[in-house]
Protein backbone atom coordinates (compact mmCIF):
# COMPACT_ATOMS: atom_id res chain seq x y z
CA UNK A 1 0.00 0.00 0.00
CA UNK A 2 1.36 3.41 -0.97
CA UNK A 3 1.22 5.87 1.90
CA UNK A 4 1.45 9.65 1.58
CA UNK A 5 4.68 11.06 2.94
CA UNK A 6 4.69 14.54 4.39
CA UNK A 7 7.65 15.46 2.20
CA UNK A 8 7.93 18.97 3.57
CA UNK A 9 9.10 17.65 6.92
CA UNK A 10 12.74 17.82 7.87
CA UNK A 11 14.97 15.60 10.03
CA UNK A 12 14.28 16.03 13.72
CA UNK A 13 16.46 18.41 15.72
CA UNK A 14 16.20 17.98 19.48
CA UNK A 15 18.36 19.54 22.20
CA UNK A 16 18.28 17.35 25.35
CA UNK A 17 17.18 18.64 28.77
CA UNK A 18 16.57 22.21 27.64
CA UNK A 19 14.35 21.45 24.67
CA UNK A 20 14.54 22.67 21.10
CA UNK A 21 12.40 25.80 21.38
CA UNK A 22 14.09 27.01 24.54
CA UNK A 23 17.53 26.87 22.94
CA UNK A 24 16.17 29.34 20.38
CA UNK A 25 14.55 31.39 23.13
CA UNK A 26 17.77 31.77 25.11
CA UNK A 27 19.66 32.93 22.02
CA UNK A 28 16.82 35.29 21.18
CA UNK A 29 16.77 36.87 24.63
CA UNK A 30 20.46 37.75 24.43
CA UNK A 31 19.89 39.22 20.97
CA UNK A 32 16.88 41.24 22.05
CA UNK A 33 18.64 42.74 25.06
CA UNK A 34 21.42 43.92 22.73
CA UNK A 35 19.42 44.86 19.64
CA UNK A 36 16.60 46.59 21.51
CA UNK A 37 18.95 49.34 22.60
CA UNK A 38 19.52 50.35 18.99
CA UNK A 39 16.31 52.10 17.87
CA UNK A 40 15.74 54.15 21.01
CA UNK A 41 19.45 54.92 21.18
CA UNK A 42 19.47 56.05 17.54
CA UNK A 43 16.66 58.52 18.25
CA UNK A 44 18.35 59.67 21.46
CA UNK A 45 21.61 60.13 19.57
CA UNK A 46 19.83 62.38 17.07
CA UNK A 47 18.28 64.43 19.90
CA UNK A 48 21.65 64.85 21.60
CA UNK A 49 23.36 65.81 18.34
CA UNK A 50 20.70 68.42 17.55
CA UNK A 51 21.00 69.92 21.03
CA UNK A 52 24.81 69.90 20.93
CA UNK A 53 24.98 71.64 17.55
CA UNK A 54 22.10 74.06 18.07
CA UNK A 55 23.35 75.24 21.47
CA UNK A 56 27.07 74.81 20.70
CA UNK A 57 27.35 72.28 23.55
CA UNK A 58 30.78 70.83 22.95
CA UNK A 59 30.58 69.23 26.40
CA UNK A 60 28.07 66.77 24.93
CA UNK A 61 30.52 65.51 22.31
CA UNK A 62 32.36 63.19 24.65
CA UNK A 63 29.12 61.75 26.00
CA UNK A 64 27.86 61.21 22.45
CA UNK A 65 31.12 59.50 21.50
CA UNK A 66 31.00 57.16 24.51
CA UNK A 67 27.31 56.44 23.98
CA UNK A 68 27.91 55.70 20.32
CA UNK A 69 30.84 53.40 21.12
CA UNK A 70 28.74 51.45 23.63
CA UNK A 71 25.97 51.23 21.05
CA UNK A 72 28.40 50.03 18.40
CA UNK A 73 29.82 47.24 20.58
CA UNK A 74 26.76 46.20 22.56
CA UNK A 75 24.03 46.55 19.93
CA UNK A 76 25.82 46.07 16.65
CA UNK A 77 28.52 43.57 17.53
CA UNK A 78 26.73 41.40 20.09
CA UNK A 79 23.38 41.98 18.37
CA UNK A 80 24.79 41.14 14.95
CA UNK A 81 26.35 37.91 16.25
CA UNK A 82 23.28 36.68 18.11
CA UNK A 83 20.87 37.75 15.32
CA UNK A 84 22.12 35.11 12.86
CA UNK A 85 22.34 32.78 15.88
CA UNK A 86 18.55 33.03 16.22
CA UNK A 87 18.03 32.14 12.58
CA UNK A 88 20.46 29.23 12.75
CA UNK A 89 18.76 27.75 15.82
CA UNK A 90 15.30 28.56 14.44
CA UNK A 91 16.12 26.91 11.13
CA UNK A 92 17.16 23.76 12.97
CA UNK A 93 14.31 23.84 15.50
CA UNK A 94 11.52 25.04 13.23
CA UNK A 95 12.52 24.85 9.56
CA UNK A 96 8.96 25.13 8.34
CA UNK A 97 8.37 28.21 10.47
CA UNK A 98 11.38 29.94 8.92
CA UNK A 99 10.30 28.72 5.48
CA UNK A 100 6.89 30.32 5.99
CA UNK A 101 8.50 33.66 6.80
CA UNK A 102 10.86 33.52 3.84
CA UNK A 103 8.16 32.54 1.35
CA UNK A 104 5.86 35.30 2.55
CA UNK A 105 8.33 38.09 3.23
CA UNK A 106 11.45 37.55 1.13
CA UNK A 107 11.41 41.09 -0.31
CA UNK A 108 10.37 42.64 3.00
CA UNK A 109 13.27 40.87 4.65
CA UNK A 110 15.64 42.00 1.90
CA UNK A 111 14.50 45.59 2.44
CA UNK A 112 15.04 45.24 6.19
CA UNK A 113 18.61 44.15 5.51
CA UNK A 114 19.21 47.24 3.37
CA UNK A 115 18.19 49.46 6.28
CA UNK A 116 20.29 47.33 8.63
CA UNK A 117 23.38 47.88 6.46
CA UNK A 118 22.67 51.64 6.61
CA UNK A 119 22.53 51.33 10.42
CA UNK A 120 25.83 49.46 10.68
CA UNK A 121 27.66 51.88 8.39
CA UNK A 122 25.93 54.82 10.05
CA UNK A 123 26.94 53.97 13.61
CA UNK A 124 30.61 53.75 12.59
CA UNK A 125 30.43 57.09 10.78
CA UNK A 126 28.64 58.77 13.68
CA UNK A 127 31.09 57.60 16.31
CA UNK A 128 34.29 58.27 14.44
CA UNK A 129 33.31 61.57 12.81
CA UNK A 130 32.07 63.51 15.86
CA UNK A 131 33.86 66.86 15.82
CA UNK A 132 35.70 65.97 12.60
CA UNK A 133 33.15 66.81 9.91
CA UNK A 134 30.68 69.63 9.33
CA UNK A 135 28.03 69.75 12.06
CA UNK A 136 25.12 69.93 9.65
CA UNK A 137 26.40 66.92 7.74
CA UNK A 138 26.91 64.96 10.94
CA UNK A 139 23.41 65.89 12.13
CA UNK A 140 21.89 64.71 8.86
CA UNK A 141 23.70 61.40 9.28
CA UNK A 142 22.20 61.03 12.78
CA UNK A 143 18.74 61.59 11.31
CA UNK A 144 19.41 59.00 8.59
CA UNK A 145 20.68 56.56 11.21
CA UNK A 146 17.54 57.04 13.33
CA UNK A 147 15.26 56.64 10.30
CA UNK A 148 17.02 53.44 9.24
CA UNK A 149 16.72 52.05 12.79
CA UNK A 150 12.99 52.76 13.02
CA UNK A 151 12.44 51.33 9.52
CA UNK A 152 14.28 48.13 10.47
CA UNK A 153 12.06 47.78 13.54
CA UNK A 154 8.87 48.36 11.55
CA UNK A 155 9.73 45.77 8.90
CA UNK A 156 10.86 43.05 11.29
CA UNK A 157 7.81 43.56 13.51
CA UNK A 158 5.51 42.90 10.56
CA UNK A 159 7.37 39.66 9.92
CA UNK A 160 7.40 38.33 13.47
CA UNK A 161 3.81 39.47 14.09
CA UNK A 162 2.80 37.07 11.32
CA UNK A 163 4.12 34.28 13.54
CA UNK A 164 1.39 35.14 16.03
CA UNK A 165 -1.45 36.04 13.68
CA UNK A 166 -1.55 36.70 9.92
CA UNK A 167 -2.18 40.29 8.95
CA UNK A 168 -5.81 39.62 8.07
CA UNK A 169 -8.03 36.75 6.94
CA UNK A 170 -7.66 37.73 3.29
CA UNK A 171 -4.12 36.33 3.36
CA UNK A 172 -5.45 32.77 3.50
CA UNK A 173 -7.03 33.23 0.07
CA UNK A 174 -4.72 35.81 -1.55
CA UNK A 175 -1.31 34.77 -0.16
CA UNK A 176 -0.33 38.45 -0.51
CA UNK A 177 2.66 39.74 1.49
CA UNK A 178 0.78 42.93 2.38
CA UNK A 179 -2.18 40.90 3.66
CA UNK A 180 0.26 38.87 5.74
CA UNK A 181 2.10 41.96 7.02
CA UNK A 182 -0.63 44.42 7.99
CA UNK A 183 -3.13 43.33 10.60
CA UNK A 184 -4.65 44.03 13.98
CA UNK A 185 -1.60 42.68 15.80
CA UNK A 186 1.16 44.46 13.88
CA UNK A 187 0.90 48.04 15.11
CA UNK A 188 0.28 47.35 18.82
CA UNK A 189 3.26 44.99 18.70
CA UNK A 190 5.28 47.78 17.10
CA UNK A 191 4.23 50.25 19.81
CA UNK A 192 5.24 47.88 22.62
CA UNK A 193 8.67 47.22 21.11
CA UNK A 194 9.25 50.90 20.32
CA UNK A 195 8.36 51.99 23.85
CA UNK A 196 10.65 49.38 25.35
CA UNK A 197 13.49 50.51 23.10
CA UNK A 198 12.99 54.13 24.17
CA UNK A 199 13.09 53.06 27.83
CA UNK A 200 16.20 50.97 27.17
CA UNK A 201 17.94 53.98 25.61
CA UNK A 202 17.61 55.66 29.00
CA UNK A 203 18.91 52.59 30.83
CA UNK A 204 21.97 52.53 28.55
CA UNK A 205 22.31 56.30 28.86
CA UNK A 206 22.59 55.98 32.65
CA UNK A 207 25.58 53.67 32.21
CA UNK A 208 27.41 56.26 30.13
CA UNK A 209 26.34 59.17 32.36
CA UNK A 210 27.56 57.29 35.40
CA UNK A 211 31.19 57.45 34.27
CA UNK A 212 31.16 61.20 33.55
CA UNK A 213 33.38 63.36 35.76
CA UNK A 214 31.38 66.52 35.15
CA UNK A 215 28.75 66.31 37.91
CA UNK A 216 26.58 69.09 36.46
CA UNK A 217 26.45 67.36 33.08
CA UNK A 218 25.72 64.02 34.75
CA UNK A 219 22.82 65.60 36.66
CA UNK A 220 21.42 67.23 33.53
CA UNK A 221 21.62 64.05 31.47
CA UNK A 222 20.31 61.80 34.23
CA UNK A 223 17.17 63.91 34.59
CA UNK A 224 16.56 64.12 30.87
CA UNK A 225 17.10 60.38 30.49
CA UNK A 226 14.71 59.68 33.38
CA UNK A 227 11.96 61.58 31.58
CA UNK A 228 12.72 59.71 28.37
CA UNK A 229 12.57 56.43 30.30
CA UNK A 230 9.16 57.28 31.74
CA UNK A 231 7.88 58.24 28.29
CA UNK A 232 9.10 54.91 26.92
CA UNK A 233 7.45 53.06 29.81
CA UNK A 234 4.14 54.85 29.22
CA UNK A 235 4.28 53.89 25.54
CA UNK A 236 4.88 50.25 26.56
CA UNK A 237 1.86 50.27 28.90
CA UNK A 238 -0.39 51.77 26.24
CA UNK A 239 0.85 49.37 23.58
CA UNK A 240 0.55 46.35 25.87
CA UNK A 241 -3.11 47.06 26.68
CA UNK A 242 -3.80 47.45 22.96
CA UNK A 243 -1.72 44.40 22.10
CA UNK A 244 -3.59 41.94 24.32
CA UNK A 245 -6.89 43.09 22.79
CA UNK A 246 -5.70 41.83 19.40
CA UNK A 247 -4.70 38.32 20.46
CA UNK A 248 -6.38 35.32 18.81
CA UNK A 249 -8.29 33.03 21.16
CA UNK A 250 -5.51 30.46 21.56
CA UNK A 251 -3.04 33.21 22.47
CA UNK A 252 -5.49 34.81 24.89
CA UNK A 253 -6.12 31.50 26.63
CA UNK A 254 -2.41 30.89 27.01
CA UNK A 255 -1.74 34.45 28.16
CA UNK A 256 -4.55 34.69 30.69
CA UNK A 257 -4.93 31.21 32.12
CA UNK A 258 -1.39 29.86 31.89
CA UNK A 259 1.07 32.75 31.74
CA UNK A 260 -0.37 35.90 33.30
CA UNK A 261 -1.80 34.20 36.36
CA UNK A 262 1.59 32.70 37.08
CA UNK A 263 3.78 35.72 36.31
CA UNK A 264 1.71 38.85 36.92
CA UNK A 265 3.33 39.46 40.31
CA UNK A 266 6.79 39.37 38.73
CA UNK A 267 5.61 41.69 35.94
CA UNK A 268 4.17 44.23 38.39
CA UNK A 269 7.30 44.16 40.57
CA UNK A 270 9.48 44.70 37.50
CA UNK A 271 7.45 47.72 36.35
CA UNK A 272 7.63 49.25 39.83
CA UNK A 273 11.35 48.52 40.06
CA UNK A 274 12.11 50.20 36.73
CA UNK A 275 9.93 53.19 37.66
CA UNK A 276 11.77 53.47 40.98
CA UNK A 277 15.09 53.31 39.12
CA UNK A 278 14.10 56.21 36.86
CA UNK A 279 12.99 58.24 39.89
CA UNK A 280 16.25 57.43 41.67
CA UNK A 281 18.25 58.62 38.66
CA UNK A 282 16.20 61.82 38.48
CA UNK A 283 16.59 62.81 42.12
CA UNK A 284 19.93 61.19 42.97
CA UNK A 285 22.09 61.30 39.81
CA UNK A 286 25.26 60.96 41.91
CA UNK A 287 24.12 57.43 42.75
CA UNK A 288 24.53 56.35 39.12
CA UNK A 289 27.66 54.32 39.71
CA UNK A 290 28.82 51.72 37.22
CA UNK A 291 27.88 48.64 39.33
CA UNK A 292 24.35 50.04 39.78
CA UNK A 293 23.75 50.96 36.14
CA UNK A 294 25.22 47.78 34.65
CA UNK A 295 23.48 45.68 37.28
CA UNK A 296 20.12 47.22 36.38
CA UNK A 297 20.71 46.54 32.70
CA UNK A 298 21.19 42.84 33.32
CA UNK A 299 18.42 42.69 35.93
CA UNK A 300 16.00 44.03 33.33
CA UNK A 301 17.32 41.41 30.91
CA UNK A 302 16.96 38.52 33.34
CA UNK A 303 13.57 39.28 34.91
CA UNK A 304 12.24 41.46 32.11
CA UNK A 305 13.23 40.38 28.64
CA UNK A 306 13.45 36.62 29.23
CA UNK A 307 10.00 36.14 30.83
CA UNK A 308 8.48 38.59 28.35
CA UNK A 309 9.88 36.79 25.34
CA UNK A 310 8.98 33.42 26.84
CA UNK A 311 5.42 34.68 27.24
CA UNK A 312 5.22 35.95 23.66
CA UNK A 313 6.69 32.76 22.21
CA UNK A 314 4.33 30.61 24.29
CA UNK A 315 1.22 32.62 23.39
CA UNK A 316 1.23 31.71 19.73
CA UNK A 317 1.02 28.00 20.49
CA UNK A 318 -0.07 25.60 19.11
CA UNK A 319 1.21 27.37 15.99
CA UNK A 320 4.67 28.47 15.03
CA UNK A 321 3.65 30.72 12.14
CA UNK A 322 0.55 32.10 10.49
CA UNK A 323 -1.92 29.98 12.50
CA UNK A 324 -1.43 27.20 9.99
CA UNK A 325 1.86 25.50 10.90
CA UNK A 326 1.75 23.66 14.20
CA UNK A 327 4.80 23.86 16.43
CA UNK A 328 5.54 20.24 15.56
CA UNK A 329 5.84 21.32 11.89
CA UNK A 330 2.60 19.68 10.73
CA UNK A 331 0.42 21.89 8.50
CA UNK A 332 -2.94 22.30 10.22
CA UNK A 333 -5.11 23.84 7.48
CA UNK A 334 -5.40 24.55 3.78
CA UNK A 335 -4.01 27.87 2.54
CA UNK A 336 -5.46 28.29 -0.98
CA UNK A 337 -3.53 31.51 -1.57
CA UNK A 338 -0.24 29.62 -1.22
CA UNK A 339 -1.35 26.27 -2.66
CA UNK A 340 -0.75 24.64 0.74
CA UNK A 341 -2.68 21.55 1.80
CA UNK A 342 -3.41 20.45 5.35
CA UNK A 343 -1.41 17.42 6.53
CA UNK A 344 -3.35 16.64 9.69
CA UNK A 345 -5.81 14.31 7.88
CA UNK A 346 -2.92 12.15 6.59
CA UNK A 347 -1.33 12.03 10.06
CA UNK A 348 -4.65 11.11 11.68
CA UNK A 349 -5.35 8.37 9.13
CA UNK A 350 -1.93 6.75 8.82
CA UNK A 351 0.02 7.97 11.86
CA UNK A 352 2.99 10.26 12.11
CA UNK A 353 5.49 7.39 11.96
CA UNK A 354 4.30 6.21 8.58
CA UNK A 355 3.99 9.61 6.88
CA UNK A 356 7.16 11.17 8.24
CA UNK A 357 9.89 10.68 5.61
CA UNK A 358 12.80 10.52 8.10
CA UNK A 359 11.49 7.83 10.43
CA UNK A 360 13.68 4.67 10.18
CA UNK A 361 11.95 1.80 8.37
CA UNK A 362 12.17 -0.50 11.39
CA UNK A 363 10.15 2.04 13.42
CA UNK A 364 7.44 2.70 10.83
CA UNK A 365 5.38 -0.14 12.27
CA UNK A 366 4.77 -0.46 16.02
CA UNK A 367 5.39 -3.87 17.57
CA UNK A 368 5.50 -5.16 21.14
CA UNK A 369 9.27 -5.16 20.92
CA UNK A 370 9.69 -1.54 19.76
CA UNK A 371 6.67 0.06 21.43
CA UNK A 372 8.67 2.00 24.02
CA UNK A 373 11.20 3.13 21.42
CA UNK A 374 8.51 4.25 18.98
CA UNK A 375 6.67 6.00 21.81
CA UNK A 376 9.77 8.04 22.56
CA UNK A 377 10.16 8.87 18.87
CA UNK A 378 6.52 10.01 18.67
CA UNK A 379 7.14 12.26 21.67
CA UNK A 380 10.09 13.83 19.88
CA UNK A 381 8.24 14.24 16.58
CA UNK A 382 4.95 15.50 17.99
CA UNK A 383 5.85 17.19 21.28
CA UNK A 384 9.51 18.22 21.53
CA UNK A 385 9.12 21.59 19.85
CA UNK A 386 7.29 22.78 22.97
CA UNK A 387 8.35 20.26 25.61
CA UNK A 388 11.57 18.72 26.77
CA UNK A 389 10.97 14.98 27.01
CA UNK A 390 13.34 14.07 29.86
CA UNK A 391 12.05 13.67 33.38
CA UNK A 392 13.33 16.54 35.51
CA UNK A 393 14.37 18.64 32.50
CA UNK A 394 14.65 22.39 32.92
CA UNK A 395 11.81 23.62 30.73
CA UNK A 396 8.29 22.23 30.38
CA UNK A 397 9.19 18.58 30.93
CA UNK A 398 6.54 16.34 29.39
CA UNK A 399 6.91 13.50 31.95
CA UNK A 400 6.87 15.99 34.82
CA UNK A 401 3.56 17.43 33.62
CA UNK A 402 1.93 13.99 33.93
CA UNK A 403 3.58 13.38 37.29
CA UNK A 404 2.24 16.71 38.56
CA UNK A 405 -1.27 15.65 37.52
CA UNK A 406 -0.92 12.29 39.25
CA UNK A 407 -1.07 10.41 35.94
CA UNK A 408 1.57 7.73 36.10
CA UNK A 409 -0.22 4.68 34.73
CA UNK A 410 -0.72 3.99 31.06
CA UNK A 411 -4.51 4.13 30.89
CA UNK A 412 -4.80 7.49 32.63
CA UNK A 413 -2.05 8.90 30.43
CA UNK A 414 -3.72 7.54 27.30
CA UNK A 415 -7.12 8.96 28.28
CA UNK A 416 -5.57 12.37 28.89
CA UNK A 417 -3.81 12.28 25.52
CA UNK A 418 -7.15 11.61 23.84
CA UNK A 419 -8.56 14.73 25.53
CA UNK A 420 -5.57 16.77 24.36
CA UNK A 421 -5.91 15.49 20.79
CA UNK A 422 -9.57 16.52 20.67
CA UNK A 423 -8.76 20.23 20.90
CA UNK A 424 -9.84 20.66 24.53
CA UNK A 425 -6.93 23.07 25.02
CA UNK A 426 -6.70 25.83 22.43
CA UNK A 427 -2.91 26.07 22.82
CA UNK A 428 -2.40 22.37 21.96
CA UNK A 429 -2.54 20.95 18.40
CA UNK A 430 -5.83 19.32 17.43
CA UNK A 431 -4.50 16.15 15.83
CA UNK A 432 -5.77 12.69 16.72
CA UNK A 433 -3.00 10.15 16.35
CA UNK A 434 -4.08 6.57 15.57
CA UNK A 435 -4.78 4.42 18.61
CA UNK A 436 -1.59 2.39 18.11
CA UNK A 437 0.57 5.52 18.26
CA UNK A 438 -1.34 6.95 21.23
CA UNK A 439 -0.82 3.63 22.99
CA UNK A 440 2.90 3.64 22.21
CA UNK A 441 3.29 7.22 23.43
CA UNK A 442 1.39 6.42 26.64
CA UNK A 443 3.53 3.30 27.16
CA UNK A 444 6.74 5.30 26.89
CA UNK A 445 5.41 8.08 29.14
CA UNK A 446 4.50 5.49 31.77
CA UNK A 447 8.14 4.38 31.87
CA UNK A 448 9.23 7.99 32.38
CA UNK A 449 6.83 8.82 35.21
CA UNK A 450 7.90 6.07 37.59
Amino acid sequence: MNLPEVLGLYPLFYFPDIGTAWLMGITGTIHILASHTSVGAAILFAILARKAYKEDRTDLYEYMRKYGMFLLIFSYVIGSITGPGIWYTATAASPRGISALIHNFVWVWATEWVFFVVEVVGVFVLVYSIGKIDRKVHLKITYLFALASVSTLFLIIGIISFMMWPGNDMWFTTGSASDAFFGSNTFPHLIVRFGFMVAMSAVIGFIIAGVLKDEDLKKELARKLSVIGFVGGAIVMFGFVWYIQTLPQNAWDQFHAVLWDGEKTTRIILVLLIAAYFLFAFFFPKGLKLPVTVGMLFLIGIIGVWPGEKMRESMRKPYVAGTYIYSNQIIARDIPGKGIKAEVPAVEEHGILKVHPFVPKQLKTITDENKVQTGELIAKLACSNCHSIEKGAKYRSLPDLFIARGMTDKENIKNYLEVVYSGAFSYMPTMRLPDSETDALATWLETQTK
